[in-house]
């Protein structure tokens, strides 16, 4: 439990502050930590029985040339969950060092604790990223379902309970490391953690599992209550957004996949979330959750696989196949060196339930301006557009010609 670094990192500090030596030892009496480094190593035989009576013992001049590796001083246990894992001693004429032995001892322990503490959450953490990471790319074939379900019970997470995933891309901005304290590598982990703490605040369900998947990306698997709306776990993640977006200048973008109870689904909501957040950064998908991008905006951040299927089933088709069905329904249109407003207005008119207001809002123009646009598109292409199937077919085309361009 005590490790031989912060056992040399506290002896060392704490020698210098009160003047004296101060040895750490194991369980087994081998000092593991001095502020006189020639002794690390070596046996230091008054702690073992320190450690078995979990009492102090001093020893003065002549009682410490009897006993191997011990100097004049006090040795007093440490003691962690009624456990005594090592021992502290001071050196020096023991009336002048008792008085900070009980000092000494209860800082290192509390150093301790914290040690324990620190070890135990970034092993979660290393858990829940496993359990995540095993999730996403889950295959039946090569390990059981129940496995998964077994140990993530081991962490405290019934994965049997309904859950939906959401995917996080974080981007920090060049430099945004460098102006923490500390060295870059240490940085880098420090942003990874604060990143982690902002998004639990969110999160903070016992049963969520959040864990960093890769770096600049953390996914979540979060659960579903009895009330579950897609809109309020919309509202969550675009909280999200804006803590991240309040660290250093940091964005960030979520991708949200569809409910699930099982492993197997679980690990389709994880891929859907990541879809969502690939395609919603496309130009095809720059209308997700209802937003399309605005002029000389920023474009939405949240994104739902429920509003990309078609996309989803667009990028699955390979590049060939839609290069042939964007040249064989749109090229007369493309020719047009207005080709990108004509393709967003398809793109709109369908997204708005071939509706002129609707349609003309989420373009932010006129409605004749949209009129003009439709009876251009209308001339050169010799298909009404109110002909739904006809519009299906340029709208699959213009998305299709967008994920080419994205």
């Amino acid at each position: 439990m005590l490790s031989p670094s912060l056992a040399q990192e506290i002896a060392g500090d704490t020698s210098a502050v009160i003047g004296f030596n101060v040895l750490i030892t194991d369980a087994e009496g081998m000092v593991i930590g001095s502020g006189d480094s020639s002794r690390v190593g070596s046996f230091h035989e008054a702690s073992v029985e320190v450690v078995r009576t979990q009492e102090p013992a001093t020893h003065n001049a002549s009682q410490a040339q009897q006993l191997r590796g011990v100097r004049p001083g006090v040795t007093l246990p440490l003691v962690a969950g009624g456990q005594a894992v090592g021992t502290v001693g001071i050196t020096g004429t023991p009336a002048q060092v008792r008085r900070f032995g009980l000092l000494v001892k209860r800082q290192t322990e509390i150093l301790l604790r914290e040690s324990v503490m620190l070890r135990s959450r970034l092993l979660s953490e290393r858990a829940a990223e496993k359990l995540l990471a095993d999730i996403a790319s889950y295959d039946p074939q090569v390990v059981e379902g129940d496995f998964l379900v077994f140990r993530a019970a081991e962490l405290g997470f019934d994965l049997r309970l309904r859950r939906v995933a959401v995917a996080i891309e974080v981007t920090v901005p060049e430099g945004a490391a460098r102006r923490r304290n500390g060295a870059p590598t240490q940085d880098v982990a420090l942003v990874r953690t604060e990143l982690l703490r902002t998004v639990r605040e969110v999160f903070a369900d016992p049963q969520d599992i959040v864990a960093g998947t890769a770096p600049g990306r953390i996914g979540v698997l979060h659960r579903c209550t009895a009330r579950h709306r897609t809109a309020a776990l919309v509202t969550d993640c675009r909280r999200v957004v804006d803590l991240i977006a309040a660290q250093d200048g940091m964005t960030a973008r979520v991708g949200i996949g569809e409910p699930a109870s099982s492993v197997g689904s679980l690990h389709d909501s994880y891929q859907d979330a990541c879809d969502a957040l690939r395609l919603g950064g496309s130009p095809a998908g720059e209308a997700s959750w209802g937003s399309p991008r605005p002029k000389g905006g920023a474009g939405p951040t949240v994104h739902l696989i429920a509003e990309l299927r078609v996309h989803q089933v667009l990028a699955s088709v390979t590049q060939s196949a839609r290069n042939r069905l964007v040249d064989l329904t749109t090229g007369d249109l493309r020719a047009q060196p207005d080709w990108p407003a004509l393709r967003d207005t398809i793109t709109a008119w369908c997204e708005s339930g071939f509706n002129l207001v609707r349609a003309s809002a989420a373009l932010h123009i006129h409605r004749n301006t949209v009129v003009y646009r439709m009876n251009k598109i209308e001339q050169i292409t010799g298909r009404p557009l109110r002909d739904h199937r006809t519009t299906m077919a340029l709208y699959l085309a213009c998305l299709a010609d967008q994920l080419g361009s994205g």
